[in-house]
């Protein structure tokens, strides 16, 4: 899109004493980002300079108090420097009551900035359940802390990469729970969470979205289950009432190969491991995780604090960069729709 506005974009540093500092530092050691984006860490200036060291990269990091402050310079990052942890004290992989609270900060700050519109779109470093537990936190992860941040109750999960998105029905639970937790109703909110937000947020006029049957081969006429009769179509048929381009239940052994060669934008799982699986065969190293439905833009990396690594100047930053390019797009899609550039 061709747009002279760079988002400014705030980064969350993530778990001090996982690879989020490294990635920061190795992402940002490319002037290229700089020519999309404005980026505005939010972390701790005495972490990110050990991490630094840890990378054998030379950047400078400004501490400062406001975005107004910032300079956007390759080699130059501005840090709004929340925590100010001793890094002598703080040690890779090794979580702390402290490095977990230092976490949250990060995410609480971001998204009061956002929601002020102080920022355009928050990036999202990865963080640590046990990290959280430390801290005492009553979330597991950043998509429920934002969306109770936001008083936002309906939300959806979206893995997306240039060749295949995929928006999850249901997340993290037992496979035997999946057919109880799935209803019209849920369904019927995701189609309309994804299309609205490939609308608003990835440029699409009008987007097609394929929903993935539950069972083999669609249930094959309620031989291998009823949940496609009872529960999914109807969500599909309720959707397309309303307008929307979406087609299903679809058998997913062919329905993913048919969404990587063109034929929609999304898909819509039924449950985490049919979404995932297909995606990360495709995009294991820039596949993004972006939240529908929250007030503010919220893209994150495809990975985890990764402690086996941290410190060791191994991690890939693929992932961030493909997160803080999508944050931009996605800032500018709003912007755009809403001064009808």
């Amino acid at each position: 899109m061709n747009n002279p506005y760079k988002p400014v974009i705030g980064i969350t540093m993530g778990d001090p004493v996982g690879i989020g500092p490294e990635i920061i530092c190795r992402a940002f050691d490319d002037p290229g980002l700089f020519h999309v984006l404005r980026p505005l860490v939010i972390g701790d200036v005495n972490i990110l300079k050990k991490a630094a060291d840890t990378v054998d990269l030379k950047i400078e990091f400004a501490g400062i108090d406001t975005v107004e402050a910032a300079r956007w310079q390759h080699r130059k990052i501005d840090v709004l420097d929340i925590s100010h942890l001793d890094e002598k004290s703080v040690t890779w992989a090794s979580p702390t009551q402290r490095t977990g609270h230092a976490m949250i900060d990060y995410i609480n700050v971001a998204t009061d900035m956002a929601m002020a519109g102080t920022i355009d779109a928050i990036t999202t470093c990865p963080i640590n359940k046990a990290a959280m537990k430390l801290a005492r936190s009553e979330f597991h992860g950043h998509t429920e802390m934002i969306a109770h941040r936001t008083n936002t109750p309906v939300y959806a999960m979206m893995m997306a990469g240039d060749r295949l998105k995929v928006v999850l029905a249901t997340i993290h639970m037992a496979l035997k729970d999946v057919p109880g937790a799935l209803s019209t109703e849920i369904i019927e909110t995701v189609i309309s969470l994804t299309e609205d937000s490939l609308k608003t947020r990835f440029g699409i006029v009008h987007p097609k979205i394929a929903v993935a049957a539950l069972n083999p081969h669609a249930g094959e006429e309620e031989m291998f289950g009823s949940e496609e009769t009872v529960i999914i179509r109807p969500a599909v048929s309720n959707a397309r009432a309303k307008g929307i381009r979406v087609t299903g239940p679809l058998p997913p052994d062919t329905l993913f190969y048919q969404a990587v060669s063109g034929a929609y934008d999304a898909v819509v799982c039924m449950y985490h491991d049919q979404g995932l699986i297909p995606f990360k065969m495709i995009h294991f190293t820039d596949g993004v995780n972006t939240t529908l439905g929250l007030p503010v833009i919220r893209t994150s990396v495809d990975h985890g604090t990764a402690y086996d690594i941290a410190g060791q100047g191994k991690a890939d930053p693929g992932s961030l960069v493909a997160a803080l390019k999508m944050a931009a797009h996605q800032a500018l899609c709003v912007r755009n729709g809403k001064t009808g550039a």
